[in-house]
């Protein structure tokens, strides 16, 4: 079992982020620290996406190719990237199962 599947990770709670659209980018204002995020998709995709339950990059990339309709499995490498990347902005929490 490798670390990415053995790690689940939880978003910073709804009501503790505001998701703003802008063009090709989104804005993510954490109430918590203040700070506004630029990111891409697919990190606003993710965060919806992961909603209030931790999860496993696989439970994550079944929940977007259930929504977005594309191979869960091969986008698991791209999920994994991209939470870790959240992770490190503190938008996203690592958890061990």
């Amino acid at each position: 079992m490798t670390a990415s599947q053995t790690t689940k990770y939880k978003a910073e709670p709804a009501d503790q982020i505001l998701v703003t659209p802008l063009d090709s980018l989104t804005l993510v204002y954490q109430r918590r620290s203040g700070i506004t995020h630029i990111v891409a998709e697919p990190a606003p995709e993710i965060l919806e996406a992961m909603g209030a339950d931790a999860l496993s990059v696989e439970e994550v990339a079944q929940r977007l190719a259930a929504q977005f309709d594309f191979d869960g499995t091969q986008a698991t490498d791209i999920i994994y990237a991209r939470l870790n990347e959240l992770a490190d902005l503190g938008l996203v929490e690592r958890t061990h199962a």
